[in-house]
């Protein structure tokens, strides 16, 4: 098991509609990610930055933040999204690993 640290950028007073949104998160998405390999999948708003800091557990090597060959319900995801966030050109959200330096069991 593989664990995947980064941060993405909301845009300013936007964290309400974010929390609304993952509230409601659609269960095909829900299915998705976990069928990808990915779990024990956490976000966290840093209200002085407008930082969101997400934590993800994954096995093999992708992550629910990989932008190759990017299936449909993803992709609708990332375009409902792109208003409140700092997005790529495709719509992604724009993703900055975050490098381990320590762990502990």
């Amino acid at each position: 098991m593989k664990r995947f640290a980064f941060k993405m950028f909301l845009k300013p007073g936007c964290e309400e509609e974010y929390q609304k949104r993952h509230a409601a998160l659609w269960p095909e998405l829900r299915q998705q990610i976990k069928d990808s390999g990915v779990g024990n999948y956490s976000i966290y708003w840093d209200k002085d930055t407008n930082i969101l800091f997400g934590y993800q557990e994954c096995e093999g090597e992708g992550n629910s933040q990989d932008t190759t060959d990017v299936d449909p319900i993803t992709q609708k995801w990332w375009d409902m999204m792109a208003d409140i966030m700092e997005v790529n050109p495709d719509n992604s959200p724009v993703t900055i690993p975050i490098k381990e330096v320590f762990h502990l069991d």
